[in-house]
């Protein structure tokens, strides 16, 4: 029997009367106001420093992804690996007003490897990263997501139509974290009504990139789908979308080396190149993706002003030979929207 634990079951909050909406009802409801979609390496002063520093500490990756007139996104992302060598990617969002000040943040609940609590991840990153602007939101933060996840171990109450959730409010935000949504952040003096959204930096649109897709063997029906499948290589390419434009995509690749050489060419899913990506940045992604797969290794990084991340499964193989699986992502997909 799953039982679950309904919103208002947790006491010792001050709650917001509704959890926010995942975006915020609105923001991307306009066009372009200076729309900049070039990622770009995170500032070294100001508030965007401060909230990224202790993750970037941890390890993590973090960039300035997406500006406009209006505010300036953020995103991090770091790779947990189990013992299995599987990748459970965990991420944080941040939006940032033209004065420079934190408007809004996400911590998504992400898999966890099996020896970690479901919000331990969430409430280490969040407490920290709030903690270098809001000395006194770190400690709140930390208390309320670990009390939550106590009493929903512990607490079998509840009804099966509400999704367990608690919030409280400082001087600083309103807070809201949930099992599913992980920590969302809405600062009280948020001043960004119109959200940044570019892509066209980096990305084609999905209606001029499918019959390519398709070519290379993928089974692709969009619209209205987002998702491809290519069956003989248990390979896969995922895009997020605003209206026709790829915002970012996700595919998984193999490598295989033998006496030196890749037996698995790039042009075996992609016989007319990563076409999905624009001109000005199709090269340097396409070498970058290369050295990978010749070296087994990943990567995390910005190139050409594009967000490439690459995760390598490497076999257990001696010697300069080896096979590997790849999962890359190629841009960030809009703050506040799934998948992260």
């Amino acid at each position: 029997m799953i039982v679950i634990l309904g919103p208002f079951a947790l006491t010792g909050c001050t709650r917001s009367a509704e959890p926010p909406s995942l975006p915020p009802g609105g923001v991307y409801d306009h066009g372009a106001v200076g729309e900049n979609s070039r990622a770009e390496p995170v500032p070294t002063d100001g508030t965007a420093a401060s909230v990224t520093r202790p993750l970037t500490a941890a390890g993590w990756f973090c960039a300035q992804v997406r500006a406009n007139a209006d505010g300036r996104a953020l995103w991090c992302r770091i790779g947990h690996r189990d013992q299995a060598d599987t990748v459970h990617p965990q991420v944080a969002q941040f939006l940032l007003d033209h004065d420079d000040r934190l408007a809004w943040a996400w911590f998504p609940s992400t898999e966890q490897p099996a020896d970690q609590r479901r919000g331990d991840h969430v409430a280490d990153a969040a407490a920290s990263a709030l903690a270098a602007i809001w000395s006194d939101a770190g400690g709140r933060v930390r208390q309320e997501i670990d009390d939550f996840d106590r009493v929903l171990r512990n607490r079998l109450v509840g009804r099966r139509d509400e999704i367990p959730r608690t919030g409280w409010r400082d001087k600083h935000a309103d807070y809201s974290y949930s099992a599913i949504d992980g920590l969302v952040v809405t600062a009280q003096d948020d001043s960004v009504r119109r959200w940044p959204f570019g892509a066209e930096h980096y990305a084609t649109t999905m209606s001029s990139a499918v019959d390519d897709l398709r070519a290379g063997g993928y089974d692709c029906a969009y619209p209205p789908q987002e998702s491809c499948n290519r069956p003989r290589s248990n390979g896969y390419f995922r895009v997020t979308l605003r209206d026709d434009q790829i915002v970012s995509a996700r595919f998984g690749i193999g490598s295989r080396i033998e006496s030196g050489r890749q037996r698995h060419l790039l042009s075996e899913e992609f016989p007319h190149g990563l076409t999905f990506l624009t001109e000005a940045v199709r090269g340097p992604v396409t070498e970058r993706i290369e050295q990978a797969r010749r070296s087994g290794t990943g990567f995390a990084g910005i190139v050409a002003g594009t967000v490439v991340i690459i995760d390598a499964s490497r076999g257990a193989v001696g010697g300069d030979d080896f096979a590997a699986y790849f999962d890359i992502q190629i841009g960030a997909p809009l703050a506040a929207t799934l998948p992260v």
